[in-house]
């Protein structure tokens, strides 16, 4: 058993004998081709949308959390998970679960090799910043995931966001159309999003009904939707 597994189990142990007379209350990598810069047109507006937990504009929002991720440097640790910053400096907070699963690259690992100063990709179960992390990997510097990116713009309170649009958006995309996604293909939209989009946190993942994906994206100014195709690669981006 690892150091942060059995810390967390002997306090468990001492909060259960204390309780006496009271009450106790991944991964394998998808590959993501650079977005072509087919169409570019940028401006600039005073916008929230970025804010983490905003809806990106109030149509795209939604009831409950969903399946998404994020990647970046551990900052801390606790008994129950751990702190990432992201390369765009958006702190994300860390739940780990019994079932959570660990890999170092693309070997299996335990949860011990989550360190602090590690660079790590986390996917699972996104509610704002918060992640309930099914998957851990620790990658090596200077992956894509944990990569700063020039084309991503920093959330800054009551800045001015750029808008913009870069290469390919599905003809008949519209804001609050399509169905969100779980499991695998969530993960490799979010994946392939997160790799040419670091510095975010991906609070949801839907399918457009031409079945390209739309990656939601927050705690950034820019971009807030990602736009991956049926093969995972990354087509365009506003």
């Amino acid at each position: 058993m690892s150091s942060r597994k059995l810390t967390r189990s002997v306090i468990v142990g001492a909060a259960a004998i204390a309780v006496a007379g009271s009450a106790y209350g991944i991964v394998s990598a998808t590959s993501s081709s650079s977005p072509a810069a087919a169409s570019t047109s940028t401006s600039t507006s005073t916008s929230t949308a970025g804010r983490p937990g905003s809806g990106g504009g109030g149509s795209n929002a939604r009831s409950g959390p969903a399946a998404g991720g994020s990647s970046g440097t551990v900052s801390s640790l606790s008994t129950s998970g751990f702190t990432l910053t992201t390369s765009a400096g958006q702190k994300v907070t860390v739940k780990e679960a019994s079932s959570t699963t660990y890999e170092k690259g693309t070997s299996p690992a335990s949860a011990s090799a989550i360190t602090t100063g590690e660079r790590v990709l986390v996917l699972g179960t996104t509610s704002s910043t918060t992640i309930t992390a099914t998957q851990v990997t620790v990658e090596p510097a200077g992956n894509p995931y944990t990569a700063s990116s020039a084309a991503v713009v920093p959330f800054q309170q009551g800045a001015p966001s750029t808008s913009k649009t870069i290469g390919q958006i599905p003809a008949d995309y519209s804001q609050g159309s399509g169905t969100i996604v779980s499991g695998t293909t969530a993960n490799k939209a979010t994946e392939a999003a997160l790799a040419a989009y670091p510095g975010g946190v991906v609070d949801r993942v839907v399918q457009l009904s031409n079945g390209d994906y739309e990656v939601h994206t927050i705690g950034v100014n820019w971009p807030h939707h990602v736009f991956v195709n049926q093969d995972f690669k990354v087509i365009g981006a506003e």
